[in-house]
This record gives C-alpha cells, sequence and structure tokens, in this order.
C-alpha cells in the first residue's frame, strides 16, 4: 500500500484494543524509526520512554486525565527531552562521529566548540524549548512510521507533565515528559475508525509560486 493510503488509514485513535500487542519486531521498528529521526546538530537531547507495565500505566491514568488510551494501548510511549543540555552531551556527539567516521579532531573541533558556546548562550528554558521543537519533529516521524506498519496511535499533549515526571522518576534520569503517543491496534468499536478525515482541499493548503 502506498505511502499516501497509509497516511489516509491513520487516524488518532480514541479506543484500542486491550488484548492486541505489538511484537518485538514493531516494538524494534519503533524504536529505530526514533533513533533515526533527524535532530539539530545530531544532538538528540531527546529520549523514548516505552511502558508496558499495566500497573504503572494505571498510575499514570490519573494524571492523563483518565484518557483510557493510557492503558489500553499495547505500549505507551512517553516522549522527553533533556532537563539541561550539558558540555558531555555535545563531546559523546563528537566523539561517536570521530569513531565512527574517523575524522580528525582537528577537523572536528571548530564545530564542537561553536555548539558548546551556542548551548551556554541559550538559558535552559531556551535550552529545553529547542529540544521541544526537535520532539514534534520526532512525533510526526514515528505517527507515519506507525501508518506504514499498521499501528494505531494516538498523538497526546494533554496530561499533567509533572504528575508523570514525579510518577516515572524522570527528575532523577535528567529528563522532563512533553508528549504521550500510545500505540497498539484500534478496537473494532471505535467508531472514529470510519470517520472520513476532515481536511482543507490540497490547493487551500499548499501553495505553489
Amino acid at each position: 500500500m502506498s505511502i499516501i493510503e497509509s497516511l489516509k488509514w491513520r487516524y488518532a485513535t480514541k479506543k484500542f484494543d486491550p488484548n492486541k500487542t505489538l511484537t518485538d519486531e514493531k516494538l524494534h521498528i519503533l524504536k529505530q524509526a526514533f533513533n533515526l529521526t533527524a535532530t539539530s546538530f545530531g544532538l538528540q537531547t531527546i529520549s523514548m520512554l516505552i511502558i508496558k507495565n499495566e500497573n504503572l500505566r494505571n498510575k499514570l491514568l490519573k494524571a492523563a486525565y483518565n484518557q483510557r488510551q493510557i492503558v489500553d494501548s499495547s505500549h505507551l510511549i512517553v516522549l522527553c527531552i533533556k532537563d539541561h543540555i550539558k558540555s558531555e552531551d555535545i563531546d559523546a556527539l563528537y566523539d561517536n562521529l570521530i569513531n565512527l567516521r574517523q575524522t580528525p579532531e582537528t577537523i572536528l573541533e571548530p564545530y564542537r566548540n561553536d555548539l558548546k558556546q551556542r548551548m551556554k548562550e541559550m538559558t535552559q528554558a531556551e535550552q529545553q524549548e529547542w529540544s521541544i521543537n526537535q520532539l514534534y519533529i520526532t512525533i510526526g516521524n514515528l505517527m507515519t512510521v506507525c501508518a506504514v506498519e499498521r499501528i494505531d496511535s494516538c498523538p497526546m499533549e494533554g496530561f499533567d507533565r509533572s504528575e508523570f515526571d514525579k510518577i516515572l522518576d524522570l527528575k532523577q534520569k535528567g529528563l522532563k515528559s512533553i508528549l504521550l503517543l500510545p500505540v497498539g491496534y484500534r478496537s473494532e468499536d471505535d467508531m472514529f475508525s470510519g470517520f472520513k478525515k476532515v481536511r482543507k482541499k490540497l490547493n487551500d493548503a499548499v501553495l505553489e509560486i
């Protein structure tokens, strides 16, 4: 099936079938898709937390305003950003680049130092906003991959981030939760799955100059 047909098939799933579970192979595809998503400078100041544990998801339900997708999906993906970007994060990127590409440090040193200076000049809030922008690219990519793989998903911003961070102990990991993406398989009686997509006409949405 074409990518366009896959995108037409996709919708924000309101009701998952709790008896259907993603295979390890499907989960691995999502992990790879996350890791391969483009990020600014390739710095990857984002993390993906995959939650299968039912007890933990039930604890999160109230903080997600009792939206059942949290517990009825096969897995709950929590997309997070680094609380603070450190010099060590930049060194890890460039050290990995040297190891994989064998690029001399003499060539990379100016870029390494420039990126450190850029991050140093940002406030912590600016760093976080910069990372959040990367995360929106990521969730779009994940949703597209889900559609191609016939995995249902539902992007969610409506949850208590601070409560999620507390329950998941994210502060200790240096992370902050930003977006949720329950993934799994739609319930046969989810009426939203049969609704026609409501979009602008193509000529109204796309301008050609």
